[in-house]
């Protein structure tokens, strides 16, 4: 069993799963804010890979990204942020990143280089299951997984086809569109939830738009786990200390504890 299997193996247990850009503010703020999130109650910690061009992301992340990049962030340096990272905390680290960074850098190299850094699964938007043939080979050979994207209208075949081929978890967007905090959930996303459960069988994770405690508990009664990003990086900026990021990771843990309970 890899780490990203033994996560979603305690009974009842909801996924807490939180995202940062390597880099936002400064790589220095990363390696503080990263092993503040594992000891405030993350299961997974989602390390999103600077990009010129991040077409999934909102707003928020991509002026993160945006900022990581005109420092210097690189897909080396993300490299070297996780290895110190994965000898700081046990807690399973996943990168999201774009396949352009990843051709550039070489499936096998980048697959080899990523587990030697401690990275568990990779998470690509762009990348089509029906084209990730190559990169999963490399990745399994590295025992990573790669955890592909569903949306609300992804149609039943590919919802099979991601069903058979997503490794770890399986990342649902919440809404059609990008990236970013909202006040309100989607209301068909039971109904989207259920249609994927009829084909998949690996853990249902959902992101896009979870910016409460209240939001995250609601959606944790009909999945497995929740992906916040967005809500995390507003915090990271209005307080550097990082205490309100400690408040709002205690608030969602302890909504999603009471959603498995």
């Amino acid at each position: 069993m890899n780490q990203l299997e033994a996560v979603f193996r305690r009974p009842g247990h909801k996924a807490l799963i939180p995202y940062v850009t390597v880099g936002y503010p400064s790589l220095e703020a990363t390696l503080r804010v990263v092993p503040l999130l594992a000891e405030s109650g993350a299961d997974i910690i989602e390390l999103g890979v600077p990009f010129s061009d991040p077409l999934a992301d909102g707003a928020t992340i991509q002026k993160a990204s945006f900022q990581a990049l005109e420092k210097g962030v690189t897909p080396q340096s993300c490299l070297e942020v996780a290895r110190q990272l994965h000898e700081r905390v046990k807690t399973p680290l996943v990168f999201m990143t774009y396949l352009n960074p990843i051709l550039s850098y070489g499936y096998v190299k980048f697959c080899t280089d990523c587990a030697q850094a401690g990275i568990s699964g990779l998470i690509i938007p762009d990348l089509p299951p029906e084209e990730g043939a190559e990169l999963e080979t490399s990745a399994a050979q590295n025992n990573l997984d790669v955890i592909y994207l569903l949306a609300p209208n992804s149609t039943r075949e590919r919802i099979r086809i991601v069903a058979e081929k997503s490794r770890g978890f399986i990342y649902l967007v919440s809404i059609t569109g990008v990236t970013g905090a909202r006040e309100i959930l989607p209301e068909d996303l039971t109904g989207f939830i259920a249609r994927v459960r009829e084909s998949a069988r690996q853990p249902l994770c959902v992101g896009f738009g979870i910016s409460s405690g209240e939001q995250a508990g609601r959606i944790a009664q009909i999945a497995d786990g929740v992906i916040i990003g967005s809500r995390l990086i507003q915090l990271i900026e209005k307080d550097p200390g990082l205490n309100e990021v400690r408040g709002f990771m205690t608030e969602v843990r302890q909504a999603l504890d009471k959603a498995g309970g």
